[in-house]
């Protein structure tokens, strides 16, 4: 079955073609900067499929990140989704997007030496065809990124009986997170909160991993390890009970956890001379 993965939830917009057999294997995917979600995704598709040698109407189904993410980008991410499930005729599923990052951890895919720069606008991400090894060049002034991912033996998992935190930017100088036990199963969230609460409640949680954007390392006072943001082969792979089974995708419905900025307008003001 291949299945096209996107999502648009972080900082990072991610597209992939994955075939979903006994597990989920990676064709090609792309990752790009966030900050352009609507100029970037489509063409990020269409890559995919001229680099996979594959036509969007070979996708049997696909998988969306509904976030927990800002109002703009999910808005991008779902509705693409919706847009081409109608035209190919396909099912689109939708999963939690930290569900996704925390499956891609628990999965095997562990390892990430990262060189991060504090200004990096731009990131081209190769997968290789077995989903296991990431290369990855990020511009602006000198930043770079390799990626090593383990093979998905799950002896690569870091050691520890403690849980796992999946942090995101939220924006606003707050994080959205969700934890999980070390099988990757969600225990509580996805939530809304400043790191500092955060942080306070990790011996709460019994948190040992963190796993998500390395910006919140020096707020959450730990160390935060990869995947930064979600991988096509882990929406796939938290979908892939429904998609064996052939079951019907319920409707996506995008996890903001906030009240979009802009409002309505109520009624009239007053105007005093």
């Amino acid at each position: 079955m291949l299945v096209l993965a996107l999502d648009t939830a972080t900082t990072v917009v991610t597209a992939g073609l994955v075939d979903l057999g006994a597990r989920p294997v990676t064709l090609a995917a792309r990752a790009h900067d966030g900050r352009r979600h609507g100029e970037l995704l489509m063409p990020a598709v269409r890559a995919l499929c001229t680099e996979a040698g594959l036509g969007l109407r070979d996708v049997d189904a696909i998988v969306v990140g509904a976030g927990p993410g800002p109002f703009t980008g999910l808005r991008v991410g779902i509705a693409s989704a919706a847009a081409l499930g109608h035209a190919l005729g396909v099912p689109v599923h939708g999963v939690c997007s930290h569900d996704a990052m925390a499956h891609a951890w628990s999965a095997g895919g562990t390892r990430m030496d990262t060189a991060w720069s504090a200004g990096g606008t731009r990131v081209d991400t190769a997968w290789s065809a077995g989903g296991t090894r990431v290369d990855t060049a990020w511009s602006a002034g000198g930043t770079r990124m390799d990626t090593a991912w383990s093979s998905g033996d799950p002896g690569d998992r870091p050691a520890g009986a403690g849980n796992l935190l999946v942090v995101t930017d939220a924006r606003r100088r707050e994080v959205y997170w969700a934890a999980y036990d070390p099988a990757a199963r969600r225990l509580t969230g996805p939530a809304v909160e400043p790191p500092a609460v955060l942080a306070a409640r990790r011996d709460e949680l019994a948190i040992s991993t963190v796993v998500g954007d390395p910006a919140f390392a020096g707020p959450l006072g730990t160390e935060i390890t990869g995947p930064g943001a979600p991988t096509p082969a882990g929406l796939v792979g938290v979908a892939a009970a429904d998609l064996h089974a052939g079951r019907a995708p319920a409707p996506v419905e995008p996890l903001y956890l906030r009240r979009p900025d802009a409002v309505a307008p109520t009624g009239r003001k007053r105007v005093t001379a």
